[in-house]
C-alpha cells in the first residue's frame, strides 16, 4: 500500500479497515455547495483506480450541482415583471 500521511486519506484507510473495503471514496459538499473528496486503494494499483473513479464522480456531482443551480436560476415563471404590469 502506497502511504499518504493526510488526515482526510487516514479517514478512508480507517474505514477500509473497519468496513473490510479495499478502496474507499468520500466525496462530501459543505454548506456552501464546494465539493471535497479523498481516496484510498490497499494497494498503489488499487489506489490509482480508486482516484479515477473518485474523479469521475466529483466532476459528475459538480456538473450535477452547476446545471441545478442554473436550472434554479432560470427556472420559467419566476422572471420579475416590469413594474406598473397587471398580473391577471
Amino acid at each position: 500500500m502506497a502511504w499518504n500521511p493526510s488526515p482526510k486519506v487516514a479517514d478512508c484507510r480507517e474505514i477500509a479497515r473497519k468496513w473490510g473495503k479495499e478502496q474507499v471514496m468520500i466525496i462530501s459538499i459543505d454548506g456552501e455547495g464546494r465539493l471535497e473528496m479523498a481516496t484510498f486503494g490497499k494497494t498503489p494499483m488499487l489506489c490509482g483506480c480508486c482516484k479515477v473513479l473518485g474523479d469521475v464522480a466529483f466532476n459528475a456531482i459538480q456538473n450535477h450541482i452547476e446545471d441545478a443551480e442554473q436550472r434554479i436560476a432560470n427556472k420559467p415563471g419566476q422572471a420579475q415583471r416590469p413594474a406598473g404590469e397587471n398580473n391577471g
